[in-house]
């Protein structure tokens, strides 16, 4: 599973052909959780209060990209080259 972001700490990642809805997974430490990226919100597992609140907004400000690469990930292709 692609690395597509890194910050504070927090892993953004992103796996090939995923099931709907568009999401991604997020790895602080040992928590892990997965946010749909339409709405940025976390949609199952953990995360420390502090990294879910940095995500959901970054997902949001983020979110045309992570469906450009959701986009791509169903296509098995390469990932955008993500800037921290």
């Amino acid at each position: 599973m692609p690395t597509i972001c890194e910050f504070f700490g927090i892993v953004i990642r992103m796996y090939y052909n995923d099931h709907n809805p568009p999401h991604f997974h997020a790895y602080y430490g040992d928590w892990h959780a997965i946010y749909e990226i339409a709405s940025g919100q976390r949609m199952i597992g953990a995360m420390s209060r502090r990294a879910d609140a940095l995500i959901s907004e970054w997902a949001i400000m983020s979110r045309e990209a992570l469906l450009d690469d959701w986009k791509l990930a169903a296509e098995h292709r390469e990932f955008n080259l993500w800037s921290n």
